[in-house]
């Protein structure tokens, strides 16, 4: 799909995310900023598209995204999903929970899933 550029509205509304993060994205980005984590480069709140992406491995093309309880849609994040992933991307989803309560599990698989471009996420 070719480069479209991304609206005024949705850099902004990334920038005003990046400034109030929950809580367990902003555990998660103490380690993943400035390659903290195996040295992998991410960004966060990164428009893509119509979306805004928590945080984002170009290298990789690789979603990272922080889901809580209102992700309780599933139609959506399909639909969501589905353009991410027609842009190349593999979107790779983790609860808050998960985050907060296992920071050093979700790290790896993270860590998996850059170095091994075949996986799949599962959810």
């Amino acid at each position: 799909m070719p480069h479209q550029p991304v609206s005024s509205r949705n850099r902004r509304f990334a920038r005003t995310m990046r400034r109030a993060p929950t809580d367990a994205e902003e555990k998660l980005w103490a380690e993943l900023r400035d390659r903290r984590l195996d040295r992998i480069k991410f960004r966060r709140q990164v428009p893509v598209g119509t979306y805004i992406a928590d945080f984002v491995c170009l290298d990789a093309k690789l979603i990272i995204e922080i889901d809580g309880s209102q992700h309780g849609e599933p139609d959506y994040d399909r639909v969501r999903d589905a353009e991410l992933k027609s842009r190349g991307f593999r979107v790779l989803r983790f609860w808050n929970d998960d985050v907060l309560r296992d920071l050093d599990a979700v790290c790896d698989t993270i860590i998996a899933y850059v170095r091994d471009r075949s996986l799949q996420p599962w959810r």
